[in-house]
């Protein structure tokens, strides 16, 4: 048994401590806000973001890092982005001695281009962990809160770091693989949720399945040719991060990044929806740092331009969707799959 710190208590970061406490771990499930640490306390219930899911007494929420943090041996980062830098900063002031550090967010730094496990290389010292672990692969919170098979992918520079993290979550109904390209890790998990809005979008303007079949596989040709550029493993995409990620956000209910892309299409504005939905959706801030990286690297990501268009630009969803429809006609193979192929070969 670990003693083991969940950093963030939204959805996944709630699911994922379920996942640890089934597997005999202690687990401290921390947030920020004093109301919400009591309420799982004594409810023992996260009624703003899993409301019909029942947790263990034995999982116990704090807003004290410093109490969450005390004599653990793993530290689990979930949480929005834009909350990394400054959860780290706070950590390091905590942190003294090695422990295992992993991640579950998926999302690019907007001004810096910076993947989730850079902003943490730059913000905590490297004498309190070996390697950064990702977490990442296609899986809805309420799922695995339901006790739903589950298969993801653990990450990181270090072989033995990503099989200590395999171990931790490894069950019977969550399934952990392990893979040595942590970019393609990342920028896969965080690419996706752009074309989740996408399929959200075609959805919402009530075209059919054949649309968004094209707008998906054509979507994973650009994740490809980013994250190759980046420096992945083409073959990453076609794998659980990838492809795998990619299916379940563009196709289910439970995405956040689909459920705004539906909204925008029927005319809602994206302030009124991110209000509404009272969480982080973050195909925004990636749409925004994937489209000027993608200007910079001279990388052609018409879909990515397009959604970009419509949530920062106010462009009109049909409109956008028409203009990638009547492109210059081309040849369906591109590098990427030249480069899947070479590598298929090699």
């Amino acid at each position: 048994m670990e003693k083991i710190a969940v950093l963030g208590a939204g959805s996944w970061g709630t699911a994922l401590a379920m996942v640890l406490n089934d597997n005999g771990h202690e687990v401290r499930l921390w947030t920020h806000l004093e109301d919400h640490a009591n309420e799982i306390n004594l409810s023992h219930q996260n009624k703003a973001y899993l409301k019909d899911v029942k947790l263990a007494e034995s999982i116990m929420a704090y807003h004290h890092l410093e109490r969450a943090l005390d004599d653990v041996t793993a530290v689990i980062f979930v949480l929005p982005t834009k909350a990394i830098r400054s959860v780290c900063q706070q950590v390091k002031k905590t942190l003294n001695r090695p422990v295992t550090i992993i991640h579950g967010t998926k999302g690019i730094e907007p001004d810096s281009f910076k993947r989730v496990s850079e902003m943490m290389e730059e913000e905590l010292p490297k004498e309190i962990y070996d390697e950064i672990v990702v977490l990442s692969g296609p899986s809805h919170a309420e799922e695995v809160s339901m006790g739903q098979p589950t298969t993801v992918t653990a990450s990181s520079k270090s072989e033995q770091a990503a099989k200590h993290t395999q171990n931790l979550f490894m069950n019977d109904r969550f399934r952990v693989y392990t893979n040595n390209d942590i970019i393609g890790v990342e920028l896969g998990g965080s690419l996706k949720n752009i074309i989740a809005l996408g399929a959200g979008i075609s959805d919402g303007l009530g075209y059919g399945d054949n649309a968004k079949a094209a707008l998906v596989t054509r979507g994973l040709a650009e994740i490809a040719r980013l994250g190759t550029a980046m420096g992945a493993d083409p073959l990453t995409f076609v794998g659980l991060t990838g492809v795998g990620d990619l299916i379940v956000t563009c196709t289910s209910i439970h995405s956040r990044n689909w459920n705004a892309g539906n909204m925008l299409a029927q005319g809602q504005s994206l302030a009124d929806i991110l209000e509404k939905m009272g969480m982080v959706v973050e195909g925004v801030r990636t749409a925004q740092a994937a489209y000027h990286l993608a200007k910079e690297k001279g990388i052609d990501m018409p879909i990515t331009s397009g959604i970009y268009q419509i949530l920062f630009e106010q462009a009109n969803p049909r409109e956008v969707v028409d203009q990638l429809m009547t492109r210059t006609r081309r040849p369906e193979t591109d590098e990427v799959h030249a480069m899947l192929k070479q590598h298929y070969y090699r």
